[in-house]
């Protein structure tokens, strides 16, 4: 298999297993079906960050075991089943339960191992470019998925078909996976053996003893931050007469822009300078959100600036922990980096939805731009230690 081929079906199998997680966004609609609330979807997302963690922190014990490629054709599997689970639930109970572990563990491992992959297959003045297009395969799949839901609904099919039309696509991505174990092993770039990717507490806590310590942080407030604007995001459009697939295509579209622009860019010779400037820009968008009201126009426009902030902010961050991490702890580094981000992603959420129950929206979106205005000042601070 040539190098080009390589890339075309991994960045691929990466984009169709993505999709699941943008389903998350559509557990209230799925919730709301059998009488749930958000506290329910907030629950149910804990379960999922409680197996994501465990998953995370075993992945690179699962990865040595079967090797990293074919762990992410497992992980992938596993998605398939939950979605397909969730497409059949009726009630919060055992059945949900068990989707939401099988959804943390897969999604925990390809987010987690992915990266780790990539790294191997490119060289270190490669790893911003090649991240970006990470990224904007992972932000195509889940970014799109909500949009295909809402087209599906509009076609008078329910939000669970969305979920088995997903499970379908997370099927073909883990046959891709297990197509490329040995390509990626014929391609790799790194000389010898490949490292160990155990985490371990030693392992843990001498990457938090590193200057790793600082964008393995952040990422878990920036998660917090995505979490509460995107999960709830059905939510906040309802109750102010909006369509949630406008928000949702243009976050889209504007990241996949600003992401393949960053394809050929290194973050400037300050990158935390560059990275504190665009978090900037995602924290005056949520505020911006706060005041918006039902204004459509400007419901676009907090579109755009979050996908510019968050969006392009990310790719580079990642860069920064893979470079920040000491020689040998580079998976260990990445995997803690993925760990913290899902403490945001899914544990957030139940923070968020106990917040809209007993008191509404609005608290909780003050509390997203305080989040993300705290994240622009480490990145600054981090920045001047730096210069």
């Amino acid at each position: 298999m040539s190098r080009l081929v390589l890339f075309v079906l991994f960045f691929a199998a990466v984009f169709l297993q993505a999709g699941a997680y943008g389903l998350t966004f559509m557990l209230p609609r799925l919730f709301g079906a059998f009488g749930a609330n958000e506290k329910a979807v907030g629950g149910m997302l804990l379960v999922t960050a409680v197996s994501t963690l465990v998953a995370v922190f075993f992945s690179g014990h699962l990865a040595d075991w079967f090797g990293r490629v074919r762990t992410l054709g497992l992980a992938c599997a596993s998605i398939a089943l939950a979605l397909f689970l969730y497409a059949r639930s009726q009630s919060v109970g055992p059945a949900l339960v068990g989707a939401s572990v099988l959804l943390g563990a897969g999604w925990g491992l390809t987010y987690s191992l992915a990266p780790v992959v990539l790294t191997r297959l490119v060289r270190a003045g490669e790893r911003v470019r090649y991240f970006a297009l990470l990224s904007v395969f992972v932000m195509a799949g889940f970014g799109l998925s909500p949009v295909m839901a809402s087209a599906i609904e509009g076609l008078g099919f329910a939000v669970a078909d969305a979920f088995d039309i997903n499970a379908a696509l997370c099927t073909v991505s883990a046959a891709l996976f297990f197509i490329l174990a040995a390509p990626v092993r014929a391609h790799s770039q790194a000389a010898g053996v490949e490292a160990r990717s155990s985490l371990t507490l030693a392992s843990v806590a001498a990457v938090l003893r590193s200057t790793a310590l600082i964008p393995v942080a952040m990422v878990c407030l920036g998660a917090s931050v995505f979490a509460g604007i995107n999960n709830f995001q059905t939510v906040f459009a309802d109750t102010r007469g909006l369509d949630y697939s406008t928000y949702f295509l243009t976050y889209t579209a504007t990241v996949i822009v600003f992401r393949l622009l960053l394809v050929g860019f290194k973050g400037g010779p300050s990158p935390y300078l560059t990275i504190a400037a665009l978090l900037s820009i995602m924290c005056g968008s949520v505020v911006l959100f706060i005041f918006s009201g039902g204004n459509e126009a400007l419901y676009i426009l907090f579109a755009v600036l979050f996908g510019i902030g968050y969006g392009a902010s990310y790719p580079i961050l990642v860069a920064m922990a893979a470079d920040d991490a000491d020689g040998g702890l580079m998976p260990q580094t990445l995997q803690l980096f993925a760990l913290t981000y899902f403490v945001g992603i899914f544990g957030f959420p139940l923070i968020a939805g106990w917040l809209i129950v007993e008191t509404g929206p609005m608290p909780l979106l003050v509390l997203v731009a305080a989040l993300a205005g705290i994240e622009a000042i480490m990145a600054a601070r981090r920045a001047r230690a730096r210069a």
